[in-house]
C-alpha cells in the first residue's frame, strides 16, 4: 500500500487527559515538543573575554537546539517547525544579525570561529530540510499543500530568500538554486511577493539619495519639510555617519547581486519596474558625484594639514609636515582604485614636486615607492581619458547645497534656471564626463532619435548635447524640452550643422606589408603582370619539355669556359731576380732552375696537366673544334690506359648459365660442410666409452654442445637453472 502525504496522514495516539486512544492529524499542535529556541546575537566586536563567554554560551544554545531539530523525524520535524514560534524567531534573528562579509570585525577567537562555523551550517541546513517537500519514498508532503505551508505560516518570505542568497550562496551555489527554484515552483505567490517588493527596494535607493542630500528630481512626491533645509551633503557629512551609508548601500547592492545569481528568474520582475534606468539614470550618478566629492574632501585636508604648511612655513619647521605627508600615502598604497581616482583629480606627481622644491633631505626612497605605487595603480586603465574626466569649469555657488535649497541668500540676478543648471552640471559632471566615446553608425543613430522629436535643432546642436549627456538621448530631449540645457549648450546656436571631421590617414597610402612597391602591389602600380600569378604549384609542362630546356646550360657554359686556359709556366722576368737584393739568411742555389721539372721519365701534373674539358652536361649536340680536339686526346688517353691495364669484364649483365653454376657450387659447398659439420660434432660429443678417457676433441664438442642449447629446444635452460643456482634459489 503506497504510503500517504504528511498532510494528510493520520495518527492514533493516547488522550494524556481520558487516557483513551484518539486520531488526530499528523500535522497538529499537539505533536510539537515543548523545546524553547533562544535568540541569536552576533560575536562581540573587542573580544572582551565576559561577552565572549556569553556569546558562547548563547550560540551552544542555539546549535544545540538546530542539532536536535534536524535529527527529528519527518513529522515531528514538520510539526515543530510548523508550530513552534520560538524557532522562527530564532532562524530570523540569526538572519538578520549574522555578520556579513564586509562588516568590520575584529577577528575572532578560535572558539568564536568554531561555533559560528557550527552555527552557520545548521542553520542552513535547517533551510534546506523545509524547503524540501519529499525526503523520500515514504516521508513527503504534497506540493501543492507544501505550497500552503510555507506561505501561510511564513516560513519563508522574501526578505528572507534574500539573506539566505547573500549569506549562503558562496560555496552552496547549486544547493541554493535548487532550494528557492522549488520554493517558487511549489508557491508561484512568491513572484507576487517579488513585485509588490520592488517599490520598497527602489525605495532604499532613493533614502539614501536623500540622506546624502542628492534627491534626484522627480524621485519624490512629498512636499519637503523646513527642518530638512540644513541637510548635510556628503562634503560636509560627519564621518560615522556617511560610514554607515556607504555600509548601507553596500549591504544593498550585495544583496541584489547575491539573489540574482542564484534566481536569475527574478530579473523580468526588476526590469518591469524599470530598475536599469532608475539606477542609472539617477543612483549611478549621483554615486559617481559623490566619489568625486570624496576625493576632494581628501584633498582639501591634505592641503590644510600638510601641503599649505610647507608653502607657508620655514625651511626648518617643514619636515614634519612632509613626514606626515609620506606617512599618509604609504598607508594608502594598496588601495590601488583610490589611488588611481584621486591622482587623476589631483597628480601626486605635483605633490612631490613641491616636497622636493621645499626640502632638501627628502627620503628618495620613500618617494620613488609612492611615485611607483601610483604609476601600478594605473596598470590596465588609459591615464589620457582619466584625465579628461574632469568637469569642465561651471560657475559654482558655494552657498548652496545640492538637493537645491538654498541655504543663504543668493543675487538676485541668478535665474532659478541658471540655479538648476549649475546643480545639474555640478550633481552629474563626474560621471557625465566618463562616458564611453561613440562614433559611427550609433553615433548617427542616436542623432536621428533626437532629431525625430525635435526637427527643427541641427546635427552639430544634437551632438554637443549628447557629448555633454553621455550620449543619453532621453536625457536631452528632457532637458531641452523642459529648457534646462547646460549654459555653454544654452548659448550654442540651435540651427548649427555637424561639421565633417576630416578623413583620416588613407588606410592604402599608410599602409606597409611584404608587397610594398613591388611587382604585385596593385595599390602603386596600375597593371600587374597577371601570367606570373598563380595558385598553388604552378605548371611547367611535361618533364621531357623541362629536361629540354637548356637555357640555364647555355647560362653556365661561358663560365666554365674560361677555365679552359690553364698556364703551364710562368716565365720569370728580370726584375723577379734577387741579384741585387741579396740576403744572407735566403738560399738562392736554385732560383733559376726548375730541378726536376723537364725530366723525361716523370709525367708530374707541373707539366702534365690535362687541358680542362666541358663536363659532359654543358656540351651541345655541335661541337667546335676545340671540343673534336679534347675528344681526339681524352680517346688517345683512354687508349694508352687500356694498354696499361689488364682488361676488366663488365659485370653489368652476366651469363644467367655462369650465375646458376656458382650458386649450386655454393649450395654444394654448404651441404657438404653441414653434413661434415654434424658427423664430426657427433663423434666428437660422442667419444670414446667410459672409463677409456676423452680426447681433446671430445670435450671441446660437448662445451659447443652445451653452450649451443639455447639454438634448440632447451631455451638455455641449463644457464638459467645456473643462474638460479647462484642466486640461492635452488640448493646445491
Amino acid at each position: 500500500m503506497p504510503a500517504l502525504p504528511l498532510d494528510q496522514l493520520q495518527v492514533t495516539h493516547k488522550d494524556p487527559k481520558t487516557g483513551k486512544q484518539r486520531t488526530s492529524p499528523a500535522l497538529h499542535p499537539e505533536q510539537k515538543a515543548d523545546r524553547y529556541f533562544v535568540l541569536y546575537k552576533p560575536p562581540p566586536k573587542d573580544n572582551i573575554p565576559t561577552l565572549v563567554e556569553e556569546y558562547l554560551e548563547r550560540a551552544t544554545f542555539v546549535a544545540n537546539d538546530l542539532d536536535w531539530l534536524l535529527a527529528l523525524p519527518h513529522d515531528k520535524f514538520w510539526c515543530q517547525v510548523i508550530f513552534d514560534e520560538t524557532l522562527q524567531k530564532c532562524l530570523d534573528s540569526y538572519l538578520r544579525y549574522v555578520p556579513r562579509k564586509f562588516d568590520e570585525w575584529v577577528a575572532p577567537t578560535p572558539e568564536v570561529a568554531e561555533i559560528q562555523k557550527h552555527l552557520h551550517r545548521s542553520v542552513f541546513l535547517t533551510f534546506l530540510r523545509m524547503s524540501t517537500h519529499k525526503e523520500s519514498k515514504d516521508h513527503f508532503i504534497s506540493p501543492s499543500a507544501f505550497g500552503n505551508i510555507l506561505y501561510s505560516n511564513f516560513l519563508f518570505d522574501i526578505p528572507k530568500i534574500l539573506d539566505l542568497c547573500v549569506l549562503f550562496g558562496k560555496g552552496n551555489s547549486p544547493l541554493l538554486q535548487k532550494m528557492i527554484g522549488n520554493i517558487f515552483i511549489q508557491q508561484p505567490s512568491y513572484y507576487n511577493d517579488l513585485d509588490e517588493t520592488m517599490p520598497t527596494i527602489l525605495q532604499v535607493f532613493s533614502n539614501i539619495l536623500q540622506q546624502c542630500g542628492l534627491q534626484g528630481d522627480g524621485a519624490s512626491s512629498t512636499p519637503q519639510k523646513l527642518e530638512e533645509r540644513g541637510r548635510l551633503t556628503p562634503s560636509d557629512m560627519p564621518l560615522l555617519e556617511l560610514k554607515d551609508i556607504i555600509l548601507y548601500l553596500c549591504d544593498t547592492c550585495t544583496t541584489l547581486w547575491a539573489f540574482l545569481d542564484i534566481f536569475p528568474l527574478a530579473c523580468p520582475t526588476f526590469q518591469k519596474h524599470d530598475f536599469c534606468y532608475r539606477l542609472l539614470a539617477d543612483l549611478w550618478q549621483r554615486f559617481c558625484h559623490s566619489k568625486k566629492k570624496l576625493m576632494e574632501v581628501f584633498h582639501i585636508i591634505l592641503t590644510q594639514i600638510c601641503l599649505l604648511p610647507i608653502l607657508e612655513s620655514s625651511c626648518d619647521s617643514v619636515q614634519g609636515f612632509i613626514e606626515e605627508f609620506l606617512q599618509i600615502f604609504s598607508s594608502l598604497l594598496q588601495e590601488k582604485r583610490f589611488l588611481r581616482d584621486y591622482d587623476a583629480l589631483f597628480p601626486v606627481a605635483e605633490d612631490i614636486s613641491l616636497l622636493q622644491q621645499a626640502s632638501s633631505v627628502l627620503d628618495e626612497t620613500r618617494t620613488a615607492y609612492i611615485l611607483q605605487a601610483v604609476e601600478g595603480a594605473w596598470e590596465g586603465a588609459d591615464r589620457r581619458k582619466a584625465v579628461k574626466t574632469k568637469d569642465p569649469p561651471v560657475a559654482q555657488d558655494p552657498d548652496r547645497d545640492y538637493n537645491g535649497v538654498t541655504v543663504t541668500a543668493e543675487p538676485a540676478s541668478q535665474k532659478p534656471s541658471q540655479r538648476e543648471n549649475s546643480e545639474q552640471e555640478e550633481c552629474t559632471g563626474a560621471a557625465t564626463s566618463r562616458g564611453p566615446t561613440i562614433g559611427g553608425v550609433e553615433l548617427d543613430s542616436l542623432i536621428s532619435q533626437v532629431k525625430d522629436l525635435l526637427p527643427d535643432l541641427g546635427e552639430g546642436f544634437i551632438l554637443a548635447c549628447l557629448e555633454h549627456y553621455v550620449y543619453d538621448p532621453e536625457q536631452v530631449i528632457n532637458n531641452i524640452l523642459e529648457g534646462r540645457l547646460a549654459p555653454a549648450l544654452s548659448q550654442l546656436d540651435r540651427s548649427l550643422d555637424r561639421q565633417a571631421k576630416p578623413a583620416p590617414t588613407p588606410l592604402l597610402t599608410s599602409r606597409h606589408n611584404v608587397f610594398q612597391n613591388d611587382e604585385f602591389d596593385v595599390f602603386s602600380r596600375d597593371s600587374v603582370d597577371r601570367s606570373r600569378i598563380h595558385k598553388g604549384r604552378r605548371k611547367e609542362g611535361s618533364a621531357r619539355n623541362l629536361l629540354n630546356d637548356k637555357r640555364a646550360v647555355a647560362a653556365q657554359r661561358q663560365r666554365y669556359e674560361r677555365y679552359s686556359v690553364v698556364v703551364e709556366e710562368v716565365p720569370l722576368q728580370p726584375s723577379d731576380h734577387h741579384g741585387d737584393n741579396y740576403e744572407d739568411e735566403y738560399d738562392d742555389t736554385y732560383d733559376g732552375s726548375q730541378v726536376g721539372a723537364n725530366d723525361a721519365d716523370s709525367d708530374d701534373d707541373l707539366i702534365g696537366r690535362r687541358p680542362f674539358t666541358i663536363p659532359q652536361v654543358l656540351r651541345t649536340g655541335v661541337s667546335g673544334e676545340g671540343e673534336e680536339e679534347d675528344e681526339e686526346e681524352e680517346e688517345d688517353e683512354e687508349e694508352e690506359e687500356a694498354e696499361d691495364q689488364s682488361p676488366k669484364p663488365d659485370h653489368f649483365v652476366q651469363d644467367p648459365a655462369v650465375l646458376r653454376e656458382r650458386a649450386e657450387a655454393r649450395r654444394m659447398a654448404f651441404v657438404a660442410r653441414k653434413a661434415g659439420y654434424c658427423h664430426d660434432s657427433s663423434a666428437a660429443v660422442a667419444g670414446s666409452p667410459r672409463g677409456h678417457g676423452q680426447s681433446r676433441e671430445t670435450a671441446q664438442g660437448r662445451r659447443k654442445k652445451e653452450a649451443s642449447k639455447a639454438t634448440r629446444a632447451n631455451h638455455n635452460r641449463r644457464t638459467m637453472a645456473d643462474r638460479k643456482r647462484s642466486k640461492g634459489m635452488i640448493p646445491s
